[in-house]
């Protein structure tokens, strides 16, 4: 369906600027207006669950029943892998709910329309652009279709046609419902109880038709179509095609240090250049290695083993300012080495194989730097508990380890920026469709309160979606071990101590609030597994 569209040819513009209509096929005309309807009714005043799936199936199931059997998408691996993806994604969707479910699904949706677009695209990111760029030139295309003609013959002649098409049997259906209406009782009460439904129906409808409203369902219309439609955007898959998985030697430049103008028929220029950029990298590499040798070796023998921290030790200013620094630290790193290797000092002999090993041991070390981070990151965790940041921190470490080993296929197999980015973005895709199946504020919850800690943040905890509640509930009888109970929520700026007993009361008073609050707010339209799962143990006796 949606691909049909894209192998006709547009009309071109006219000389007075008019807004060029998009071919559609009669399936479109009939999905558009459908889908907009499916997104007001769906996401009109409402939360988000289970509506954001099955407008999510809607557009998958519209897009893929459209595609032609032998269509070169389907021969796509990332086509199948995002594919992939916005399943999971709506799962994790209908499971938690999650913020990481919501993100995840869209993406997957929006990636899986830009492969729709063009199936050779490789880098998720030019994906999701060329998903948005395409839909930004649909719309207008659609334009068209909802103006009037000019002409006034021709006006009157189509409001004729349509008059009688619909008019007629209007006229048919009413004489026969008289009909039916007098020689059967039983019918006739049956169609008065339909139209008195109908009637109400029509005056709850029309109060709530606002503007709004109108603006809302116009949203749904600009969504829907920018996803069924395809217009081809050729833009980013004409950058990527430009780009190789390997570097190339280059002879027609020097070196980047410096702008000469020699005769570029004497190469003794570009090899003494070169020769300057590779005494640079080895002096970098060596210092460097030398100096992040020593700050392993500290790590190593201070938090490897054994680390307990000593009383009045500040293990905020340890982990958070250490772990930020040593990860920019990492990342500057990657870069030096991504910037040396990056064109023809991978094909310099004399000295390639020693920059090479320079290269290899230097992102050993920082691997081992990771693994400090990582250390550090466990300390706050074992002594404080677990938040959303530790969370991101070994998400973000995982990349960083995975990023290490592209640095090391670029540096031995000549790889290009291009290809590293590929397959970082790849890896970052796939990190998030985990985080979206993570239901990681109830795993937080179960951590925190454990009778071995001496202070829980109880509004952090109490702050957290309500499907926590019945884990939070099951384990407060914790409390009374604990010595230092928060009960402000995140982001105030007095903190607020209780006793356990006044933990307890906060706990209770959540519950209370949201069995109250949730019949009233709660909807089909938003409804996930989970939260449906807790207001049902609450509301056991």
């Amino acid at each position: 369906m949606s691909t049909l569209s894209s192998s006709l040819p547009l009309p071109a513009a006219t000389s007075q600027e008019r807004p060029v209509a998009v071919p559609l096929t009669t399936l479109q005309k009939l999905l558009i207006p459908a889908g907009a309807i499916l997104f007001d009714v769906l996401f009109w005043q409402q939360g988000v669950g289970l509506n954001l799936a099955l407008y999510t199936a809607f557009v998958v199931a519209a897009t893929v029943a459209g595609l032609p059997r032998h269509a070169p998408v389907w021969h796509s691996s990332y086509f199948r892998l995002l594919l992939l993806g916005t399943l999971l994604s709506t799962s994790g969707v209908l499971w938690t709910g999650s913020a990481a479910a919501q993100l995840a699904c869209v993406a997957s949706l929006i990636m899986l329309l830009g492969y729709v677009n063009q199936p050779h695209l490789k880098l998720v990111v030019y994906a999701l652009l060329t998903a948005l760029a395409g839909a930004a030139r649909a719309v207008p295309g659609l334009l068209p279709y909802l103006r009037l003609p000019r002409s006034g013959a021709s006006r009157w002649s189509r409001t004729r046609f349509y008059g009688r098409l619909l008019v007629l049997p209007v006229v048919v259906l009413g004489v026969f419902h008289l009909l039916f209406s007098v020689a059967n009782p039983r019918y006739d009460a049956l169609a008065s109880a339909a139209f008195a439904r109908v009637g109400e129906w029509l005056l709850a409808l029309l109060p709530g038709l606002s503007p709004l409203r109108v603006l809302f369902f116009g949203l749904g219309l600009v969504l829907t179509a920018g996803a069924l439609v395809v217009v081809p955007f050729h833009f980013f898959q004409d950058q990527e095609s430009r780009l190789g998985e390997f570097v190339r030697r280059q002879r027609d430049r020097v070196a980047s240090f410096g702008v000469r103008r020699p005769d570029f028929r004497n190469q003794s220029f570009r090899v003494l250049d070169l020769r300057k950029e590779y005494l640079a990298a080895l002096a970098v590499f060596g210092l460097v290695n030398l100096l992040l040798l020593i700050v392993n070796l500290i790590d190593i023998n201070w938090i490897w083993f054994g680390f307990e921290p000593s009383p009045g030790f500040d293990l905020t200013q340890f982990v958070h300012e250490g772990t930020y620094v040593l990860i920019l630290s990492i990342l500057v790193a990657m870069g030096i080495v991504l910037w040396f290797f990056r064109r023809n000092l991978n094909f310099y002999a004399p000295g390639l194989v020693l920059l090479r090993w320079g290269a290899t041991v230097w992102t050993v070390q920082n691997a081992v730097l990771v693994v400090s981070v990582g250390l550090r990151n466990y300390y706050y965790i074992v002594h404080t508990g677990l938040a959303y940041k530790r969370i991101g921190v070994y998400g973000f470490l995982l990349l960083t380890v995975f990023g290490l080993v592209t640095v090391l296929l670029k540096v031995w197999q000549r790889r290009s920026a291009y290809g590293l980015v590929r397959l970082n973005s790849l890896a970052a895709y796939c990190l998030l469709l985990v985080l979206a199946l993570g239901n990681w504020e109830v795993w937080i919850v179960r951590y925190n309160l454990q009778p071995r800690f001496q202070t829980v943040d109880l509004g952090f905890l109490l702050n957290m979606p309500e499907r926590v509640l019945p884990e939070v509930a099951a384990r407060q009888d914790v409390l009374s071990g604990m010595t230092r109970i928060i009960l402000s929520p995140p982001g105030t700026y007095t903190e607020t101590t209780g006793t356990p007993e006044q933990g307890r009361a906060a706990i209770q008073a959540r519950i209370e609030d949201w069995r109250r609050r949730y019949p009233r707010y709660h909807s089909w339209h938003d409804w996930t597994y989970a939260e449906s799962r807790a207001f049902a143990q609450l509301s056991k006796p």
